[in-house]
């Protein structure tokens, strides 16, 4: 449970939000049904909250899509963050090893390429 502490968290305030939506939503659609001098029913209750519900997800993912798109596409065409920086701190750093100690810096290297794969 502690492992995932953020997702219960996340989970929980979504399941929060989505029933407060609900439930203040059916208070704003009987009132506004008795503004119309008519009862509310349950069924144009829940095609009216399904509806706003998806268009408000509808908002917010394209919103997300968008955030993560861009920052992807920016992330690697060259920014600080990008990847190339590290690689290029990476070989002054190898290069740095075979000035300080040219006989061991080989085998130094070569042992942390084994240690840290993938960097």
């Amino acid at each position: 449970m502690k492992r995932y502490s953020f997702l219960w968290v996340t989970g929980f305030l979504f399941l929060v939000s989505l029933v407060g939506h609900w439930v203040f939503g059916w208070y704003a659609y009987a009132s506004e049904q008795r503004e119309h001098l008519q009862s509310p029913e349950l069924n144009g209750y829940l095609i009216e909250m399904m509806r706003d519900t998806l268009e408000n997800w509808q908002s917010e993912f394209l919103q997300l899509i968008w955030q993560v798109a861009a920052l992807a596409f920016l992330y690697y065409a060259g920014s600080p963050a990008s990847r190339g920086d590290d690689e290029r701190i990476e070989a002054k750093l190898d290069a740095l090893l075979r000035k300080v100690d040219p006989e061991t810096a080989a085998t130094l290297i070569k042992d942390l390429d084994r240690r840290y794969p993938g960097r």
